[in-house]
């Protein structure tokens, strides 16, 4: 009998701590201010891994981004270089639609991307098709980006599938001068360590 009154009671935590999560409105006095037209016009450079649903890290890379901004409209040119001499390209293309909301779209991201920011924080949930394992597997991807006081934006999204979340990925970003094919320097760190 007290067998059965658990298992309800362990399904009924499961589904709270499901609903239970953090509003990027939640953020909004907070400071530095992150307006990421602002952070991201220019070149950026972003140092990354990706962790599975245990935490072991699967990957890591680098990527080099330019970005402009003209017409309320953000445009981030980024260029990925993983570990194991991998390229890849993303271009994401934000408008401002409000003092706190942007609308974006990217060459790998299905339909238009609903994103928010309030004081130090940028949130974005999106659907993004990731091949592991030679599959294609479309996962929601609950991407949040945190200003820092030193200028730096610490990012960690969240890969999700069926409301269960198989893997994370973790970047930091700074503002940098970068040369020509500076993102080389990961894959010749790792052919000559």
């Amino acid at each position: 009998m007290k067998r059965r009154t658990w298992l309800p009671l362990l399904a009924s935590l499961f589904l709270l701590a499901g609903c239970a999560s953090v509003d990027v409105e939640d953020y909004a006095g907070t400071t530095p201010h992150f307006d990421i037209a602002e952070y991201f016009t220019g070149t950026t450079r972003a140092w990354g891994m990706v962790q599975d649903y245990s935490g072991e890290v699967q990957r890591r890379f680098t990527v080099d981004i330019t970005g402009t901004f003209e017409d309320d409209t953000l445009t981030l040119d980024e260029t990925f270089l993983f570990d194991d001499g991998e390229t890849d390209r993303r271009i994401w293309v934000f408008e401002r639609t409000g003092p706190h909301y942007w609308l974006g779209t990217a060459n790998d991201v299905d339909g238009e991307v609903e994103a928010r920011q309030y004081g130090h924080a940028f949130n974005m949930r999106y659907p993004l098709v990731i091949d592991v394992g030679g599959r294609s597997i479309r996962f929601t991807m609950d991407d949040w980006m945190y200003l820092q006081p030193d200028n730096r934006v610490i990012n960690r999204t969240a890969m999700r599938k069926f409301g269960l979340t198989l893997g994370e990925i973790t970047l930091v970003f700074e503002k940098v001068d970068i040369e020509p094919n500076a993102n080389e320097h990961l894959a010749t760190q790792e052919s000559n360590g």
